[in-house]
């Protein structure tokens, strides 16, 4: 299944030139020549990394696909607004995007360079991110990559340097702060499950299996540690027979606030899959016969 997903996302990007290629270039038909090339070289380049990024499977090709996927959709939706609509274009730009940022092609992107015995599971976004924020952290980075080559290419030189000088440096620094998103997952490993969380928690940490009382869904009155983000979707929660030291990242602390819970909650994007692969570990999971008992909630344990 795997493969076949990876060569539909490829095969969707590849085609884009000749579905949405036509709409693209009717709009810029009536832009100087200057602007025209550098829009195709930027429209391009985005496509050759778009589809380098579907074949070459790696939390990197996940970052960039989530920044061109959507941008290819919004591009074909000027090109509709601006009289140069095209159903085929909308619609196979749509389709592309949607399955470039599916929970499968992720689980493909980030297990791209994990190592044979381990299995990694994405995290959901933080929720305040979704709803606001993150569509405008996205909109600045592809308007600091492409507008001042843009409007330097309209013979506008001073605002086009402005945003070249600023543009480029921040967009930059976004997408650094956008591939922490790719790089949120819990690990399958040899000897338990590791949460690396860059977003939430300083340093990775280590949950033995044998530690493991219980790993499910979250009931709604758990007290467990909530490291959701408020993150929309089905949260799990891990019951530990003994608090772990974990290191919460904290804006303006460098050192990060250092807790301890015997329970913790986090919102994969496929929970039903990480409770699967935890039975396969013979982690202890709700469908599992145990005769160790849960532990009491842990009143240490910030919420």
């Amino acid at each position: 299944m795997g493969k076949v997903l990876r060569w539909v996302v490829a095969g969707l990007w590849a085609a884009l030139p000749f579905t949405a290629g036509p709409s693209l270039a009717a709009a810029l038909d009536g832009a100087g020549r200057p602007v025209r090339t550098v829009a195709a070289l930027l429209l391009w380049g985005g496509w050759s990394v778009g589809v380098g990024a579907s074949l070459i499977l790696h939390p990197v090709g996940l970052t960039a696909l989530r920044l061109l996927a959507p941008a290819a959709l919004a591009a074909t939706l000027a090109a509709a607004v601006d009289g140069h609509a095209s159903a085929l274009a909308v619609g196979w730009a749509a389709v592309a995007c949607g399955w470039a940022l599916s929970p499968g092609f992720g689980l493909l992107c980030v297990n791209g360079q994990a190592y044979a015995n381990e299995r990694r599971y994405l995290l959901r976004a933080p929720g305040p991110l979704l709803f606001g924020p993150l569509l405008v952290v996205w909109a600045l980075t592809v308007a600091g990559i492409a507008g001042g080559p843009l409007l330097l290419a309209g013979r506008r030189w001073v605002p086009g340097a402005l945003a070249v000088v600023v543009g480029i440096p921040l967009a930059w620094l976004l997408v650094r702060s956008l591939h922490n998103l790719s790089r949120r997952w819990v690990v399958f490993v040899p000897a338990g499950m590791v949460l690396h969380d860059p977003v939430t928690v300083r340093d990775p940490v280590l949950f033995r299996r044998q530690d493991v009382v219980l790993l499910g869904p979250a009931p709604g009155d758990s007290q467990g540690l909530d490291l959701t983000q408020r993150a929309p979707g089905l949260a799990l929660e891990l019951a530990l027979d003994k608090p772990y030291p974990l290191t919460l990242m904290k804006p303006g602390q460098k050192a990060g606030l250092p807790v301890e819970t015997e329970r913790l909650l986090f919102t994969p994007t496929r929970p039903g899959a990480v409770i699967e692969e935890a039975g396969r570990r013979r982690i202890r999971t709700p469908g599992a016969t145990t005769q160790r008992a849960m532990p009491p909630p842990s009143t240490s344990s910030p919420q």
